[in-house]
């Protein structure tokens, strides 16, 4: 298994370097399948965005950028020691930007409160009922309109998770992203507060540092806090990331990563070592990330587990730009 993961990041490093005049690797008959059906659920996306945008706000609604989109992903996952697991995800996001004040209809099937443990998250495992549809989230955000590079950007949400009986939410978020000294580094800042009426509160912070070290490489530290009512204890993680374009279609990311809990007594229950290739595989609709990831968890006397992960994601939305979360 270790020379068959060794031979796909080979493969598909080698393929990248070579910079395609083509925008597609599927062949011309899947095309020809793929596009109308993207199309149309693209044009049901914008038009069902900017129509309910233009009910609530102004006429604008048909002019302004809006960034609503669907994102449906199918993972393939291998973990040594342990059954091969595949997993659904579904996120659709409304925008509404003409709104007196800002919102946004969001429908999650898999939103970060349900997505377990830091150590769980981190080598692509998910809790038992992680996969249980009834973890999908409605709920209506209010956004702020400052800039978080000025001042401290603010996020309101409240919605249900769709189960019965329904089980409410609400959570706020903050940003801010900060210009270190003179130089390229930057620092930004992502926190979260939640509470789900079944689950109780929760509550994660993460704090990027990083800085470009030219046109194609990125360098990063990311931290990461979690606190969890269910779970009551402090989780931490610390990763080191080297991100690299490798053309207009493919990047490459490689990171180490040590993930521990408790502030009193601070304990390592994983280190592990990753690589994520992405690729472009039709005009930035459809892409693939290839996973593989090598761990060091103490349930295990920290002996080396192997794990692969498969991922193939199409995005549907009316705007040109990938939107962001």
């Amino acid at each position: 298994m270790k020379k068959i993961l060794a031979l796909i990041v080979v493969a598909v490093a080698m393929q990248a370097h070579a910079e395609e005049e083509s925008d597609s690797d599927l062949p011309e008959w899947m095309v020809d399948k793929i596009t109308p059906v993207h199309s149309r659920v693209s044009r049901w996306v914008s038009s069902t965005s900017r129509g309910l945008d233009g009910f609530f706000g102004t006429d604008d609604s048909l002019r302004v950028e809006n960034q609503s989109y669907l994102r449906l992903s199918q993972e393939f996952e291998w973990r040594e020691t342990e059954d091969f697991d595949t997993d659904t995800s579904l996120r659709f996001r409304l925008d509404l930007p003409t709104t007196k004040e800002r919102l946004r209809l969001v429908i999650d099937s898999d939103p970060e409160e349900t997505q377990g443990t830091l150590e769980q998250q981190g080598s692509q495992s998910l809790r038992q009922d992680q996969t249980d549809r009834r973890n999908s989230v409605v709920g209506l955000d209010r956004l702020s309109s400052r800039d978080k590079t000025q001042n401290w950007a603010t996020k309101f949400g409240a919605g249900v998770k769709l189960r019965f009986p329904l089980d409410p939410y609400v959570r706020m978020t903050t940003e801010r992203l900060w210009d270190v000294g003179d130089g390229p580094w930057q620092l930004e800042s992502y926190n979260r507060l939640s509470w789900f009426d079944s689950d109780g509160y929760s509550a994660r912070s993460r704090w990027d540092f990083g800085r470009p070290l030219d046109e194609v490489r990125h360098f990063r530290f990311i931290t990461n806090f979690q606190w969890q009512e269910d779970v009551d204890t402090l989780e931490f993680s610390e990763t080191i990331e080297l991100n690299r374009r490798l053309s207009r279609r493919s990047a490459i990311r490689y990171a180490g990563v040590m993930v521990g809990n408790s502030s009193s007594n601070p304990r390592i229950n994983n280190y592990y070592l990753l690589t994520q290739y992405r690729r472009s595989l039709h005009k930035d609709i459809l892409f693939m990330d290839v996973i593989p990831e090598l761990h060091f968890p103490r349930d295990s006397n920290f002996d080396p587990r192997w794990a692969f992960t498969l991922r193939l994601e199409m995005l549907f939305t009316g705007d040109i730009q990938e939107p962001r979360d």
